[in-house]
């Protein structure tokens, strides 16, 4: 059995597992869910399923749509599927403006409580890499909300956005001449990949950038297979993120927030543990269990 610290690089999911997206999305929904009776009693476990269902519908359909885009739409859809099932087809629904300030709201979803302590203590021993379905905008504030501590100041977001004339191939927060606080050595979104979690094509474009650039693993010129066994997949769904890891046969830490109503189904039942290497259930119980592993090997 690998020990945690025989890897180099951590490869965080965000929304879910970083950010309390369940949360922001359910509170986001409530003006909608309020304006049909079908759905004004919803609890957090069917509205989020059936907002899920159309935004992975949108996903895989429209890969290269912005995940912004990507809310407004799912929430459009949505509200005509409340419509019919209420019996008020016809009716005058929800207008842009309404759907659009839905998608903003990714803006003010917050990170869980353990989030930013925990990778600060990770930082330590790990690079540091996002691979998030997302878009890099909307990223922006999320970005600047697990880098600052406290409130984010406005003249010190635009430091924590996609840098403009950017010099790379890819996005690295921390090769920005800009005093920027980022914990993540590389940043990849769905706008990067042109494709969604839980296709393949960001976890290979990981395994890419750090068999091919030094800053990642320092290692420049190994192939991708040959540096898949220093990267740890971190993510609390299984649907989006431990499933194509196990099918690339890439190491996955499953962070299991027993809050958590969605992306937690797929293959959760017992005797399935083989889809994750470990599980915690807080992202504070991983960095303590690092730790753990390296006193460990200090005292041996």
């Amino acid at each position: 059995m690998p020990k945690l610290t025989d890897h180099k690089i951590l490869v965080f999911d965000v929304y879910g597992t970083l950010v309390d997206w369940e949360t922001g999305l359910f509170d986001a929904m409530q003006p909608l869910l309020k304006k049909y009776p079908v759905s004004a009693t919803w609890g957090r476990k069917e509205a989020l399923t059936a907002f899920g269902a159309k935004e992975r519908e949108l996903q895989a359909r429209e890969p290269g749509m912005l995940y912004s885009d990507v809310l407004a739409n799912a929430h459009k859809a949505l509200e005509e599927r409340l419509m019919g099932l209420s019996g008020k087809d016809g009716e005058e629904a929800s207008g842009e403006r309404e759907h659009q300030a839905f998608a903003n709201s990714i803006q003010d979803w917050l990170p869980f409580v353990d989030t930013c302590e925990a990778l600060d203590s990770l930082s330590r021993h790990f690079t540091l890499v996002v691979l998030s379905n997302v878009d890099r905008e909307s990223f922006k504030h999320t970005h600047a909300r697990l880098s600052e501590v406290g409130p984010i100041d406005e003249g010190r977001l635009e430091l924590y956005g996609y840098p403009e004339n950017n010099p790379n191939r890819h996005w690295f927060p921390q090769s920005a001449p800009d005093d920027n606080r980022s914990p993540f050595a590389l940043v990849l979104t769905a706008e990067d990949v042109e494709a969604y979690k839980p296709a393949h094509a960001g976890f290979k474009m990981v395994l890419r950038c750090v068999s091919s650039d030094p800053r990642l693993l320092g290692q420049e010129g190994k192939s991708p297979d040959e540096v898949k066994e220093k990267v740890l997949v971190v993510a609390q769904s299984l649907y989006h993120d431990h499933k194509p890891a196990r099918e690339l046969g890439i190491r996955s830490v499953w962070i299991d927030r027993q809050e958590a109503v969605t992306c937690n189904e797929e293959g959760a039942g017992e005797g399935e543990e083989e889809k994750w290497t470990w599980r915690f259930t807080t992202l504070q119980e991983l960095a303590e269990a690092v730790d753990a592993e390296v006193e460990g090997e200090g005292k041996a």
